[in-house]
C-alpha cells in the first residue's frame, strides 16, 4: 500500500518551497493531492494546481455526494473561505504514494479518514520572527496586499498549533527550516525510510 506524505506548519514556514522542490526532483515519484478551496485565486496560482477553486455550491454538493475527507472553515476579513480534501477519484493508495500539503487539523481528520499506517507526518518549524517577515514580503508582491488576513492567519497558527495540539497527534519528528538545502534533505531521507514499494 501507497503513503500520503502530509507536509504541515505554519503560514511562510517554507512548506510550499519544500512541497515544489520534492514534487520537481520527483525521486521518490510522489503524486500530489490537489486540495479545494472557495478562497479567491491568488497572482500567480493555477486553477488544478495549488488548489481547485471552486464556490459554496459546489462544496455543499461534494458533501452531499459524501466525498469530502475534512474540511476547514476560516473568517476571514474578505468573507469565510473554505478549505478541504476532497475523495475525488484522484487518490488510489494501492497504485501510487502521495504528498500534500495541510495544517495539523487536517492531517488528523484525514489520518481518521485513510487510518495512522497511510500517513506519514512531516511538519515544518520555522522562528516566529522570521515567519513574519517572510509573511510581509510574500503580501507586498501581490497586486492588492491583504495585511489584515495575513497578520489574521499568522496569529491563527499560533492557535491551531499549540505545542498541545502537536502532542496530541503523535507527530514523531519536527523538520526546523533554518537553512532550506539542510531541511529538504532531511525531508527526503525521512521520505525514503518510511516509503513503502507499490507491488
Amino acid at each position: 500500500m501507497g503513503k500520503i506524505f502530509y507536509l504541515m506548519g505554519k503560514s511562510s514556514t517554507g512548506k510550499d518551497t519544500i512541497y515544489k522542490h520534492i514534487l520537481s526532483e520527483n525521486k521518490f515519484k510522489l503524486r500530489k493531492i490537489v486540495p479545494y478551496t472557495t478562497r479567491p485565486i491568488r497572482e500567480g496560482e493555477e486553477n488544478g494546481r495549488e488548489y481547485f477553486f471552486i464556490d459554496d455550491a459546489k462544496v455543499r454538493k461534494l458533501a452531499d455526494e459524501g466525498r469530502i475527507i475534512e474540511l476547514r472553515a476560516y473568517k476571514t476579513f474578505h468573507g469565510t473561505w473554505k478549505y478541504m480534501t476532497v475523495d475525488d477519484g484522484r487518490i488510489n493508495l494501492k497504485k501510487h504514494n502521495y504528498i500534500i500539503i495541510g495544517t495539523l487539523e487536517s492531517y488528523k481528520k484525514t489520518v481518521e479518514y485513510y487510518g495512522q499506517d497511510a500517513i506519514v507526518p512531516i511538519m515544518v518549524e520555522v522562528d516566529n520572527g522570521v515567519r513574519l517577515q517572510r509573511a510581509l514580503n510574500r503580501e507586498r508582491n501581490q497586486v492588492e496586499p491583504k495585511y489584515q488576513e495575513m497578520c489574521r492567519r499568522f496569529l491563527a497558527d499560533e492557535e491551531d498549533f499549540r505545542q498541545e495540539l502537536i502532542d496530541e497527534a503523535d507527530i514523531p519528528r519536527i523538520f526546523v527550516n533554518e537553512t532550506l538545502d539542510v531541511c529538504i534533505a532531511e525531508i527526503e531521507d525521512y521520505i525514503k525510510e518510511n516509503l513503502e514499494p507499490i507491488e
